[in-house]
């Protein structure tokens, strides 16, 4: 059995969007020029073609992607989330007390992670290290390039 993919509610609806804008206006707008590429003759020393033909398999790898997610889905619901200790479906605001500056990062499942914009994995060197952390703890996280220690100032519900 396929490994079990947590997401939010949100992260649920981004995907579920994202597949349905690949579904049906991706999927049209390469059809074009699929179609366009082919009304220009030759296809053995057509770019246009070729490029058309590999955006088309990304598109379609994207779908299978998204699909497979879909069906292995765990949804954590943030209204059930236990704001006395850190869990997926929760901000968190953190102390680094290496750089003394204040971060704040939504704890996620890994499908929905991006650290540019605030959202880390539950099983990234950090994530791990903090699920199950309290209020007032200082939490040491081991990355590749040292310890880093982080005073857990708040818990919140991440929407």
């Amino acid at each position: 059995m396929a490994e079990k993919k947590i997401l939010t509610y949100a992260g649920l609806k981004e995907l579920e969007d994202e597949l349905q804008e690949l579904k049906v206006v991706r999927r049209r707008e390469i059809a074009q020029k699929i179609k366009e590429a082919r009304e220009q003759g030759d296809l053995s020393e057509n770019a246009e073609y070729d490029a058309a033909k590999d955006e088309q398999r990304d598109i379609e790898s994207r779908i299978e992607e998204i699909e497979k997610i879909l069906k292995n889905v765990e949804v954590i619901d943030e209204d059930d989330v236990d704001l006395g200790k850190i869990s997926i479906g929760c901000r968190v605001h953190l102390l680094d007390m290496t750089e003394k500056e204040e971060v704040v990062y939504n704890i996620v499942g890994s499908t929905e992670a991006d650290i540019m914009n605030g959202k880390i994995s539950n099983e990234s060197p950090i994530g791990a290290a903090l699920i199950g952390a309290l209020i007032g703890e200082i939490v040491t996280v081991e990355a590749p390039d040292g310890n880093y220690d982080y005073k857990v100032l708040d818990i919140k519900k991440a929407n």
